[in-house]
């Protein structure tokens, strides 16, 4: 049965079986692009968007969308700059202002085939997850302090005493008292590489603590239990 009010758009760049194409179009680029034109998205994927409209939603406020998505398209063949036709987000992020709409896209995808991030994300969700205390065991370790700030290149084997949930796509993917494996590793290692060459285009993982060093690098942790002396 179709919900009239919710409408999910795919662009291009992924297949049903995971497999990149040579050029693509991120979703993430799209909806910042509809933010600036007055259309805000509820939800974003890799390669899909979600919209939801209220239910006395009219056709002319339909066409802003659509208005919206052929400007797009239009300024996607013309690989616009990005400082002309998104001045606000320039603004936030001046490294974008000379890149132009299509290669910025292309730059993106090319960061998710590289990392083959759809599978990747796919396979730390199915990977095998080991509980090695109860959730409310976790929770004590840090009523008591017993708890330290681990860097993502160290976490592999250890414990986590908080919910670690990537967004997108918003679903939990440990609870305090499992054990972080290479999977999930690898997906928290792509997300600092992508988070540092994409700015503005963040991964957000709730659970993880972002921190800048003396020499200006953002680094991150996550907190574990700590490993008895």
């Amino acid at each position: 049965m179709l919900d009239p009010i919710k409408s999910t758009i795919v662009t291009p760049g992924l297949d049903l079986e995971g497999n990149f194409a040579e050029t693509g179009i991120p979703a993430s680029v799209v909806t910042k692009f509809l933010a600036e034109h007055g259309v805000i998205v509820e939800k974003t994927g890799l390669y899909s968007f979600f919209i939801m409209f209220t239910i006395g939603i009219t056709k002319g406020r339909w066409n802003t969308l659509l208005t919206a998505l052929q400007q797009f398209k239009d300024d996607y063949a013309r690989n616009q700059p990005m400082w002309r036709i998104m001045p606000e987000f320039c603004q936030q992020h001046t490294g974008y202002e000379r890149l132009g709409l299509r290669d910025l896209c292309q730059h993106i995808h090319q960061l998710y085939a590289r990392y083959d991030v759809a599978r990747l994300t796919t396979e730390m969700y199915l990977s095998d997850l080991t509980p090695a205390m109860k959730p409310s065991d976790a929770f004590a370790h840090i009523a008591h302090r017993k708890t330290e700030r681990v860097e993502i290149d160290e976490l592999e084997g250890r414990i986590t005493t908080s919910l670690i949930t990537p967004y997108p796509p918003g679903i939990p993917l440990l609870i305090p008292g499992e054990v972080f494996n290479k999977k999930i590793v690898d997906y928290l290692k792509f997300s600092r590489e992508f988070n540092t060459q994409c700015p503005g285009f963040e991964t957000d993982i709730h659970g993880l603590v972002a921190r800048v060093d003396e020499t200006g690098k953002k680094r991150y942790y996550a907190d574990c239990v700590r490993k008895s002396a």
